[in-house]
């Protein structure tokens, strides 16, 4: 035996029987000969791992627009905390870890520069619309690698693409947990970098969210994560869920959230101007299709411009947005020597 085949078979010895089992995958796009080593699902974690779209996140706004100090987070620190929660939970229901994994570090991929205000802008001006879940599925599947994509199983692809409360739920409990390990790791670190920024303070939040939930960060993870995998079941079909009464108090946290946080004018008052930002990239390159690379110009080609610009965009950094813009519309200084 290899030692993938020896990793398969502890699988179905350990794994819960709700769990994603390797060599049960729906398998990939085009057919590829197994590693001897990794099984499916670890061959997927280092294919995100180690491309290009992944390295990018470490530019990409989380919720603070170009935030002055190294502790915010970025979409590549958020990525890695959902890696973690996820983990976390799929080991303690004996579910995939390696798939759980492979979906966490892949589902933000098609995040545009600027988090959901670029989202927002290219939403409005694309006529097909966009949202970045669905983009990722066409970072994993088509954009990546040159243009080949990653190839990746279909229970990754499917996880990364339903992470979104706005898509279906995804068919593998795997993606459950990534789906909401990424609300229990966003609302909790996003309530951290606004008391940095000095936009909320901790006593802020609700008596009633401290009361269920903890006073603090590691509290309130711990509480829902212990909730988790209490109240989720990974027999038989299985379902990933809370305790009412958990559930309830992390709605609140939500909404309160919303409410002081995501719509203050203090965090939105650089989002003007990363949208018409935005706005000017997309219709300066909708215009001049040949400025774009050669992969882009050929989706153009076989599937639009509004789709090959929303593909370039979007695979933009925070800072590789700022950069295009002040090269196409900003006068250089004249050197005079």
């Amino acid at each position: 035996m290899t030692v993938r085949q020896q990793t398969e078979q502890m699988e179905h010895e350990f794994l819960a029987p709700g769990a994603s089992f390797a060599d049960g995958s729906r398998g990939r796009f085009r057919p590829e000969e197994e590693c001897s080593i990794r099984t499916c699902y670890q061959r997927d974690r280092d294919r995100v791992l180690h491309c290009n779209s992944f390295r990018r996140l470490k530019d990409k706004t989380q919720v603070f627009l170009a935030p002055v100090g190294d502790h915010y987070r970025t979409r590549l620190t958020h990525t890695l905390e959902v890696s973690q929660i996820s983990r976390t939970i799929a080991r303690a229901l004996r579910l995939n870890e390696d798939l759980t994994e492979a979906i966490a570090l892949a589902h933000d991929l098609g995040h545009a520069p600027f988090g959901h205000t670029g989202e927002a802008v290219l939403n409005d001006l694309a006529p097909h619309g966009f949202h970045h879940n669905i983009q990722t599925g066409r970072v994993l599947h088509i954009l990546e690698n040159n243009g080949k994509g990653l190839n990746l199983t279909w229970e990754v692809r499917n996880g990364a693409v339903c992470h979104s409360s706005a898509s279906p739920l995804p068919a593998t409990l795997e993606g459950c947990v990534v789906r909401i390990s990424d609300k229990i790791a966003y609302l909790n670190h996003d309530i951290e970098d606004a008391c940095r920024a000095g936009v909320l303070r901790e006593e802020e939040v609700p008596y009633d969210v401290r009361y269920v939930l903890g006073r603090d960060k590691a509290q309130r993870i711990t509480a829902l994560v212990r909730s988790v995998i209490a109240e989720s079941s990974a027999e038989g079909p299985g379902e990933i869920k809370m305790s009412p009464e958990v559930r309830d108090a992390f709605i609140r946290l939500r909404e309160f959230m919303f409410a002081e946080v995501y719509r203050n004018p203090q965090v939105k008052e650089q989002e003007e101007k990363a949208q018409n930002l935005v706005k000017q990239l997309y219709q300066y390159y909708y215009v001049h299709i040949d400025a774009l690379p050669g992969q882009y110009r050929e989706a153009a080609a076989n599937e639009g411009k509004a789709r090959a610009v929303c593909d370039y965009l979007s695979g933009m950094s925070d800072r590789f947005a700022r950069a295009s813009y002040e090269r196409l519309f900003l006068p250089k200084s004249w050197d005079i020597p």
